[in-house]
């Protein structure tokens, strides 16, 4: 049972974090190297924007500065539900994934990458 619980506190304690330092106000956490580079969003950007409206249960706000980063947490909550009940069970958890699946989600990614930062896709800008 360490394992799952370790890494949900783990979350947990950061979502706290983020929760209660708000990255809206500048000066608590580093900008995107990306961002500040070449002006371009990555997958990654409003990522901690996202995580301070999700634990603040503002889900609009959270989805509109990362709607990627919402999915995530989405699947996430699966996954640590799937690996506590198999823990408790005594059953281990194993998760092999293709190398298929992994190309689908670095093209999902890269979709997501490129058409926030066009024109037509800047809803999904943070």
């Amino acid at each position: 049972m360490l394992p799952p619980v370790a890494t949900l506190a783990g979350v947990v304690a950061a979502f706290a974090y983020v929760g209660t330092v708000d990255p809206n106000e500048p000066g608590h956490y580093p900008v995107c190297p990306l961002l500040r580079f070449t002006g371009l969003y990555c997958p990654g950007c409003g990522g901690l924007r996202s995580a301070h409206a999700f634990a603040h249960g503002d889900l609009p706000a959270a989805l509109g500065s990362n709607a990627l980063a919402v999915v995530g947490y989405g699947i996430f909550a699966v996954v640590m539900a799937v690996w506590l009940v198999r823990a408790v069970r005594g059953v281990p958890m194993r998760l092999a994934v293709s190398p298929v699946w992994w190309w689908g989600v670095g093209a999902v990614l890269a979709l997501f990458t490129l058409v926030r930062n066009l024109p037509f896709g800047s809803a999904l800008a943070p």
